[in-house]
């Protein structure tokens, strides 16, 4: 896999809203989030914009069908001071909330609210952060002091989020 996408890795994840205020995460059954709540994710494909490709991974985990409304944060790191690791993560709101799961990746998929997701401990630290930073309404800007755990191998981590709430 790293031999296809080569050393400088562009992915994107989503969050994605119903019309109660739930957002939509997934539970992997691989890598490093195996056990944790994320955000449905994946990498950019050939012939495809990073909106799109959030988009096209929220229905292939999910089920979900969505609109991307806008860009919500960007994450940037190295990895074992050799792989550029960079995610667009992006807000979109469901016009579907019937969950399918992908069973190859995929072990659950739920609507939770993010004030809870903030407090969960099975949330990964990426969700955390922004389900607290929802909650909280943080000033715009950069988080340095993210430590994103060993599990990843970064030697680099900073993390970028404006304010979302506009958007909806």
């Amino acid at each position: 896999m790293t031999k296809e996408r080569g050393k400088v890795w562009l992915g994107v994840a989503a969050v994605i809203e119903n019309n109660a205020g739930e957002w939509l995460v997934v539970e992997k059954s691989y890598g490093g989030l195996k056990g944790c709540w994320s955000l449905p994710a994946g990498f950019v494909q050939q012939a495809e914009t990073a909106d799109m490709a959030a988009q096209r991974e929220v229905k292939e985990e999910t089920g979900i069908d969505c609109t991307i409304q806008g860009l919500i944060g960007f994450r940037t790191g190295v990895i074992r001071e050799d792989i550029s690791d960079n995610m667009a993560i992006f807000y979109g709101k469901a016009t579907t909330e019937s969950i399918q799961i992908q069973e190859d990746e995929i072990v659950a998929a739920h609507w939770i609210a993010p004030e809870k997701l903030a407090k969960d401990t099975k949330s990964s630290v990426m969700l955390t952060e922004i389900s607290a930073y929802h909650v909280k309404q943080h000033q715009l800007g950069l988080w340095t002091d993210i430590d994103p755990g060993k599990v990843f191998g970064y030697t680099t981590y900073h993390l970028y989020f404006n304010n979302f709430e506009d958007n909806k």
